[in-house]
This record gives C-alpha cells, sequence and structure tokens, in this order.
C-alpha cells in the first residue's frame, strides 16, 4: 500500500514540476527551478528528459557561474 501512495506521489509531483516548467524555454532554467524546489537530480533528469549527469553538470556549471558552492549536509561551507 505504501509504495502505491508514493508511486502516485511522484507521478503527481511530476505533472505539477512540467507544469510549472512549460514556459521556460531551456532545459537549463527547468533544471536550477526544480533544484531549488528541492528535486533530485534523478527525477529533474526524467522531468526534463536528460540524464542525471547533464542535470548535474548543468547546476554545477551554474554555481560556478553565479559563484555560489553547494552547501554540505552539516552546513558547513
Amino acid at each position: 500500500m505504501s509504495d502505491d501512495i508514493s508511486e502516485k506521489l511522484e507521478t503527481l509531483i511530476k505533472l505539477q514540476a512540467v507544469a510549472l516548467t512549460a514556459p521556460m524555454e531551456s532545459s537549463k532554467e527547468k533544471i536550477i527551478f526544480l533544484s531549488r524546489a528541492g528535486l533530485r537530480p534523478t527525477l529533474i533528469a526524467e522531468i526534463v528528459g536528460t540524464t542525471p549527469n547533464h542535470v548535474n553538470v548543468t547546476l554545477s556549471s551554474a554555481r560556478k557561474a553565479t559563484g555560489t558552492k553547494k552547501r554540505k549536509a552539516n552546513g558547513n561551507e
């Protein structure tokens, strides 16, 4: 039963993500938006239609361009 609910929830998340990112022209914009919303690279890749590696590279490039670092799990940078 729990797996069924998880699958339905993930489907709803995907549908909402697609609807919210539809007006965005580039996959880079979509990837950054979805990452900021807290989605995992694997899920972002499914939504955008690319690979998790591409998502990670895009996010890394975006961080370098803005000069921000990815925060570590313990909150230290």
